[in-house]
């Protein structure tokens, strides 16, 4: 399977990794909130279609 050295190696890869991601993520959250205004509804048009589907496939069984 994995070596010790294998898995030490993707543990610590895997945190760096995540602490990489929210570092960026605070650093570009300025310019989200600038381009990326309105987001939030289309997340909600897309669940809401989502669960359109859903529906219509359980009253037409």
């Amino acid at each position: 399977m994995f070596s010790k050295g294998q898995m030490v190696f993707g543990v610590l890869f895997a945190i760096a990794f995540i602490i990489i991601l929210i570092r960026m993520y605070k650093k570009d959250l300025n310019l989200h909130k600038i381009h990326y205004k309105g987001v939030l509804w289309v997340l909600l048009a897309f669940l809401g279609f989502i669960g359109m589907i859903v529906a219509i496939k359980v009253i037409f069984k």
